[in-house]
């Protein structure tokens, strides 16, 4: 085990979706019949019962803290599903007695019974992929679900109980204004989520919107509504703390955050990537399709592929979401999670600190407004 190990967190990935929306580069399939629910959860204890053995002494002894199931809408499973998953992992790993747990789910495929169970199968964060409470937007994006039914939605699970629940915003949608991007925050705001996602729709490789790219904002005017936007969020209470993250007072996500300081993580599912800390670290992902994912089930087939992470690669591996936080992270963090020392980055650092980039404060890794601004830049500047 890594001498000095980060914290350790659990992905699942369900990969089902009522409709591959335009936008959408995650492995996700639309639904063609009923898929395999119980079949799948079986695949997905058999995958954590040889990946704990797989990788053994790297996580001897080690607690799951955060657990993060995504998709695809994981939603779609019902709440029997999801605890018989959660029964079966805690069987096999041991988990912290607070462990943030969380379901993404859309506002289109659940019912106030659905929530009820969710929260008794010990989930204990939601995720609501909303996106816009325009319906205008949503039919373009090509959401199923109405401005209406996300909001009744929200308002469904609070009064189930959950008291921790982050709703997804886009901005610089097709046709949007810097009018309507301010009224989808002050309507995410009024809704009382603890958490919310804000971040700018892009056209990724291999989607329907970048093969037929629907007309967007210039970029002059995404900044806009960017800058407006995150002062409405400070205005009602939510502080920035990631390029995209904004929480209340105590709630920021906790599974994100362990991604961002380059923590472990346990990937199971049909695609799911992981990232392990032993001697040295490796990233492994998951076969991607759901029809070969459950055919391999616990066996070396179910892996998509297995890589030691190059010594000198390892900066860049660690900047790429580390200067994603607002606020920095320690430079002694870098030295504990990668095993180099800081003469590893001088050179880089120093040309951001000159650059503006970032800030000249000793022991702390902290981008500039400008280095949050040309992020892309400042991260490749670490590259090998």
């Amino acid at each position: 085990m890594h001498p000095l190990s980060p914290p350790l967190s659990l992905y699942v990935h369900m990969p089902w979706c009522v409709k591959k929306c335009p936008y959408c580069d995650f492995n996700s399939h639309g639904l063609r019949g009923e898929p395999p629910y119980e079949a799948y959860i079986d695949a997905l204890l058999s995958d954590l019962d040889a990946d704990l053995a797989d990788f053994g002494e790297a996580i001897a002894g080690r607690r799951i803290e955060t657990v993060f199931f995504g998709g695809g809408t994981p939603s779609l499973f019902s709440a029997a599903q999801v605890a018989r998953f959660l029964d079966g992992a805690r069987a096999r790993i041991d988990f912290a007695e607070n462990a943030e747990i969380t379901l993404e789910t859309n506002p289109g495929t659940v019912e106030h019974g659905r929530f009820d169970g969710y929260l008794a199968a010990g989930v204990n964060r939601l995720s609501f992929g909303i996106q816009s409470f325009d319906d205008d937007k949503l039919r373009r994006l090509g959401r199923i679900h109405s401005a209406n039914e996300a909001s009744d939605a929200v308002k469904l699970a609070q009064d189930a109980g959950f008291e921790r629940i982050n709703l997804d915003l886009m901005y610089a949608l097709p046709g949007q204004d810097l009018d309507g991007a301010i009224a989808d925050v002050d309507q995410a705001i009024a809704l009382a989520p603890s958490h919310i996602s804000h971040y700018q729709l892009t056209l990724e490789p291999n989607t329907a919107f970048a093969a037929n790219p629907p007309p967007l904002p210039a970029d002059d005017d995404a900044w806009a509504m960017q800058e407006a936007c995150e002062a409405r969020l400070a205005a009602g209470g939510f502080a920035q703390y990631e390029i995209s993250a904004y929480a209340r007072p105590g709630e920021r996500s906790r599974h994100n955050l362990n991604y961002w300081r380059f923590g472990d993580y346990l990937g199971i599912g049909a695609g799911a990537h992981g990232k392990i800390s032993g001697l040295d670290i490796r990233r492994r992902w998951k076969t991607r399709h759901p029809n070969a994912y459950l055919t391999a089930a616990g066996t070396p087939a179910r892996i998509g592929g297995d890589t030691t992470v190059a010594i000198a690669d390892l900066p860049f591996e660690y900047m790429l979401n580390a200067l994603r936080l607002v606020d920095g992270v320690d430079l002694a963090e870098f030295a504990q999670t990668t095993g180099l020392s800081l003469q590893a980055i001088a050179t880089p650092l120093a040309e951001g600190i000159r650059r503006g980039w970032l800030r000249d404060e000793p022991g702390r890794l902290h981008t500039t407004p400008l280095g949050q601004r040309f992020l892309n830049d400042v991260i490749e500047s670490f590259m090998a």
